[in-house]
């Protein structure tokens, strides 16, 4: 994944005495990953994997990119959260397989792919103003959104343990990274997480805390 490319990149630099700042990072993972590796995916893993925090990141035409820091207040980032639950779906794809499809449909996706960047616009201003039932239903929307990218991004059983997890009262949520398998992340109001955990008893949870910091160097033995 990318933030084994950027941990790997930080890691073999502090080994040798440097430390890169995170836009150089960002920039030599992607050139790993998609020039030298040919992957067929995008630039915003990277970009986060060595930034970190709760970012909005601007890929602009002619390759500018810009990345802004969404300071929330610290009551909002706990609330936010408390009302997320990541959950491990028992199912593995290859990415690569779902981002070939996702990419040759990029022509014929122009509406649905801008539909998808104002999401994220409208979904900062929800964070801002601490409207978190709003994000968690923009999140849903969002979902059934990224389903049209591609024939792989869901399938029928992925969509039924989500549609479990609305019936047992969360709000919204997504399959993490390309999609067709992986982890499921939920945003559910607090009254209704037990019965989401009951309803998805057959998989894993996994706790988790958002990151303030990127890749970071914990230990340096030298």
């Amino acid at each position: 994944s990318s933030s084994v490319t950027v941990g790997m990149l930080r890691a073999l630099y502090a080994h040798k005495g440097f430390m890169l700042t995170a836009e150089t990072l960002a920039e030599q993972a992607c050139e790993i990953e998609i020039e030298i590796c040919g992957k067929p995916i995008g630039k915003q893993d990277q970009y986060i994997a060595a930034y970190g925090g709760i970012r909005q990141i601007s890929f602009n035409r002619g390759g500018d990119i810009k990345i802004e820091y969404v300071n929330l207040d610290e009551d909002i980032r706990q609330n936010l959260n408390r009302r997320l639950m990541l959950f491990y779906t028992n199912h593995t794809r290859a990415a690569s397989t779902v981002l070939d499809e996702q990419r040759d449909n990029i022509p014929d996706r122009t509406e649905l792919l801008s539909g998808l960047r104002d999401l994220a616009l409208r979904g900062r201003e929800c964070l801002e103003s601490g409207e978190l039932n709003d994000l968690g239903h923009m999140m849903h929307e969002g979902w059934e959104m990224k389903k049209g990218l591609a024939s792989g991004v869901s399938n029928l059983e992925l969509d039924e343990l989500y549609a479990a997890a609305l019936r047992a009262g969360a709000l919204g949520g997504k399959i993490a990274g390309a999609g067709g398998g992986g982890f499921l992340l939920l945003f559910c109001p607090l009254g209704a997480q037990e019965a989401v955990r009951a309803e998805l008893s057959n998989l894993r949870e996994l706790p988790f805390s958002l990151e303030r910091d990127g890749c970071c160097v914990i230990f340096n033995g030298r």
